[in-house]
């Protein structure tokens, strides 16, 4: 099985209606997973000061219930703002807009950008599951997904739950705080490869990783996988910048792209050892293309302050 699940094998989902009340800004999720663990507000440890967080992230406004289910969105220009949506949002338009809403959804993600669409932005939200009750045997795969060759924005959100949570080979990804991924059993029996960002290779211009926390707590026996996973699963990983983020957890907090990887510029993150010693079960970092055109290691460290060099792609 590959390590990203082909969206487009996916059926498509019925539109539902939507009904409308008032509330305000939910909590993060407290729910159990099915693999035992219960989410929780991950603290900074010494050194990981001033990243992103439950305080930093999320909507910024009081929220108004809709229950949407699964919802295709295909009016260019939309603007979803104040929404507390109980579903998920299938984007099949241009220049959409997702803003100070929170999304919980039972779907195969919170919010998917279909091909040849363009110019999505989630800022300033929740995106979130409800363990035990997606698609893939319990599981919700991709909390914000783009299928498309279009850059993606998602910023100052909160994401939890999902297996991988951010998955695109193009997008801009800032601000955001990433925690809590629920490890499950995928429709194959497998444990879902689990990443904070991930990455599959073939992308059409440049993904922006940039001042994020990042955190994978799922144990390696139970599918983790990175925090940042940049992997040529569909072609070689280009032109990807990972910059300032707090790494944590893993197998390898850090993937970056293997022998074939060019223009990858990986600067002044901090890795924290808040689950393992190095930062990722098995260490900080893993398939670093030394050689590779355009590929910048510089700054990276432990939240101790301790240099990290990755070892060259074997």
């Amino acid at each position: 099985m590959t390590r990203l699940r082909l969206l487009l094998a996916v059926p498509l989902l019925a539109l539902a209606t939507a009904c409308s009340g008032s509330s305000a800004k939910s909590p993060g999720p407290t729910a159990t997973s099915g693999g035992g663990s219960t989410a929780r507000t991950e603290s900074a440890a010494p050194g990981e000061a001033g990243f992103p967080d439950a305080h930093s992230t999320g909507p910024r406004t009081g929220l108004t219930p809709h229950s949407t289910g699964n919802l295709s969105i295909k009016t260019d220009g939309t603007v979803i703002k104040g929404w507390d949506i109980t579903g998920s949002l299938d984007i099949y338009a241009d220049d959409v807009t997702i803003v100070d809403s929170r999304i919980t959804s039972t779907n195969w993600w919170g919010v998917n950008l279909r091909p040849g669409h363009r110019g999505l932005r989630v800022l300033h939200s929740t995106v979130t599951a409800v363990p035990g009750k997606g698609p893939d045997n319990g599981g919700e795969d991709y909390a914000v997904s783009n299928m498309s060759t279009s850059s993606v924005e998602v910023g100052w959100s909160d994401i939890s739950v999902f297996g991988n949570a951010l998955s695109m080979g193009r997008g801009n990804l800032h601000d955001n705080y990433v925690h809590d991924l629920v490890p499950f059993r995928n429709a194959g029996g497998e444990w879902q490869h689990t990443d904070a960002v991930i990455s599959g290779g073939s992308n059409k211009g440049e993904l922006i990783v940039r001042h994020n926390t990042l955190l994978n707590p799922v144990a390696v026996n139970r599918g983790a996988s990175a925090a940042v996973g940049l992997f040529a699963d569909t072609g070689p990983v280009t032109n990807t910048v990972v910059d300032d983020n707090l790494l944590a957890g893993g197998a390898y907090a850090l993937y970056g792209g293997g022998k074939g990887a060019t223009g990858i510029k990986v600067t002044n993150n901090v890795f924290s050892r808040r689950y393992h010693r190095f930062s990722g079960a098995y260490g900080a970092v893993a398939a670093w293309n030394t050689g590779g055109k355009g590929n910048v290691w510089r700054g990276n460290r432990f939240s101790d302050g301790t240099a990290i060099t990755p070892e060259p792609a074997g």
